[in-house]
């Protein structure tokens, strides 16, 4: 591994399962009742901006809310407010339990010297959550689109996690499920890509997104990450 001094991971479908629609739904639902606003109504809502929120356009999440809450017809009060996105980040922490061989993979590339970090596409709730979270402990970097206010695979989200994880770009392994566009943006700051296309992977990536195209490096596991990186620096 000594041509490679970190190792960047996106975090949903990656480090985490690809959830099914449903699974999302419910999270949503858990902030509906508190804001007054009919659960499948508020659910829309969410879905109709997440382009706005995954690049952090509303601000925090108590601010989001209050920017959906209004865009479908409801002005909340505070109070209504603090008590949907208390539900909703309790609710949330579920997202993130990881894939079975995650933290396995993690601390066997920290073993071996490699910085690590993160680069999500994600809306206020990681970014708000992150240093109650286990995993936070593993990594010697993190950078959130919502946080950035842009999306993959705009470069400045990983040029902003090379330089908050002290690496030359070029020197960075970047594993990804190809969504966003990733992988192409990856490559494109000098960064090696690889595909994570895990037994769950054909179900979320549907034929036509340019992840179905990918022809470069591909794992099936995160297990199979430290292996893939000594035969490529080999």
């Amino acid at each position: 591994m000594t041509h490679f001094a970190a190792v960047f991971f996106d975090m949903y479908g990656t480090l985490t399962p690809n959830w099914p629609r449903a699974f999302w739904d419910e999270q949503k639902r858990a902030c509906a009742v508190p804001l007054g606003i009919p659960e499948q109504e508020w659910i829309e809502a969410l879905d109709a901006t997440w382009h706005e929120r995954v690049s952090g356009e509303f601000g925090g999440l108590t601010e989001t809310f209050r920017a959906v809450a209004e865009r479908a017809g409801f002005t909340p009060t505070a109070a209504q407010l603090a008590t949907s996105v208390e539900e909703r980040l309790a609710a949330y922490r579920g997202v993130h339990v990881l894939r079975p061989d995650a933290v396995e993979t993690l601390r066997t590339l920290r073993a071996a010297g490699l910085k690590i970090a993160l680069v999500s596409d994600c809306t206020a709730e990681l970014p708000e959550l992150w240093d109650s979270l286990d995993m936070a402990e593993l990594f010697d970097a993190a950078v959130f689109s919502a946080q950035e206010r842009t999306r993959k695979p705009d470069p400045r989200l990983f040029l902003a996690a090379a330089e908050r994880a002290g690496v030359a770009p070029g020197s960075c392994l970047y594993v990804g499920d190809g969504g966003g566009d990733e992988l192409a943006g990856a490559a494109a700051v000098g960064m090696l890509p690889v595909l994570l296309a895990a037994a769950d992977w054909a179900d979320h990536h549907a034929p036509g997104r340019p992840e179905q195209e990918w022809r470069g490096l591909r794992a099936a596991a995160l297990a199979e990450i430290p292996g893939l990186l000594a035969s490529a620096a080999a």
